[in-house]
């Protein structure tokens, strides 16, 4: 009953993903492909947290 009031803490990392890709897509555009890689690499490390959260809830 009381599960709703509790936070889902992937969903705040999911937000952040979110935004990192959004940034690197921009890098990208821009031709800035070392901020693009950087930006990559930081929310694939995030996108596998994310993943061993859920898989632990769940």
């Amino acid at each position: 009953m009381f599960s709703l009031f509790k936070s889902n803490p992937s969903k705040k990392l999911r937000r952040q993903y979110d935004k990192l890709l959004e940034r690197a897509l921009h890098a990208q555009r821009n031709g800035d492909i070392k901020t693009y890689s950087m930006l990559t690499a930081e929310s694939d490390a995030l996108l596998k947290q994310i993943e061993t959260i859920e898989n632990n809830q769940g």
